[in-house]
């Protein structure tokens, strides 16, 4: 039977049925690069997986006031702000990059990266109506459910590449993930918020996301400016700079470890 690469394994058609095997398969297509930092990329996945976490129990424990609908539409406004502000980050880089080289070879890339961008955001407005209209019609129960599941682990899969960016740009996904947290963040601090918490817990709440973000950001921009010689405000196409005597990883190691 034919089969789909996931992982670096070679898995069936039927796999596809789980929601974390059809995510790998629509936001991990081949022409994203492999991420170039395993470290990173480790911490990254451990930070959306521990905000899903300490996001659910903050509500549940804390607020006492979860909805997992709720939750759903704050997604789906993500979404909306995701949308417009992506496009205009890599828009004002596109801008930087012109004047160091073509910008003609980034173009599938970044008809690629729209689409996957469009495809999240589809997934997560499509769930979050036929969650609405499961009260309706409950037989569908099955099929929000799974969507739910396929969008939580796509959330997982696109913070790697951020909708497939790093194909553009291997530092793009960084700065794009700091700009929208927290342009995401800023709006609950400025209308005053916090998701029925207290000050202190609330500003905490809303700004750890952002910080942690940026902090990672940073710590990728440098490792790749360290250990690859690739600098954000170099073209995509331009030769990467060798990264200097005293920086390079010792032959035979692992730079990342």
């Amino acid at each position: 039977m034919a089969g789909v690469r996931h992982g670096g394994d070679i898995r069936s058609r039927a796999s596809l049925l789980w929601p974390r095997h059809a995510a790998w398969a629509v936001f991990q297509p081949g022409w994203i690069p492999p991420p170039d930092d395993p470290l990173v990329e480790r911490l990254k996945r451990f930070r959306v997986i521990a905000g899903m976490i300490v996001a659910s129990g903050v509500y549940t424990f804390v607020a006492r006031d979860f909805d997992g609908k709720e939750v759903l539409e704050n997604l789906v406004v993500a979404c909306v702000v995701l949308l417009v502000i992506a496009p205009l980050t890599v828009g004002v880089m596109l801008a930087v990059w012109r004047r160091r080289g073509p910008l003609r070879p980034l173009v599938p890339a970044l008809i690629g990266s729209l689409q996957l961008l469009l495809y999240f955001v589809g997934s997560a407005v499509l769930t979050l109506l036929l969650l609405q209209g499961g009260v309706q019609f409950p037989f569908f129960a099955p099929v929000p459910l799974w969507l739910l599941w396929f969008v939580c682990a796509a959330a997982v899969r696109i913070n790697s590449n951020f909708f497939g960016t790093a194909a553009v740009h291997r530092a793009l996904p960084p700065v794009l993930a700091s700009v929208t947290s927290w342009l995401m963040a800023i709006p609950d601090l400025v209308t005053g918020d916090l998701h029925g918490l207290g000050l202190t817990l609330g500003v905490v709440f809303i700004l750890g996301a952002p910080v942690l973000v940026t902090c990672l950001a940073l710590l990728e921009m440098h490792r790749l400016r360290r250990f690859h010689g690739i600098r954000l405000l170099d073209h995509p196409g331009a030769p990467q700079r060798p990264a200097r005597p005293w920086q390079r990883p010792h032959q035979g190691g692992n730079p990342y470890s």
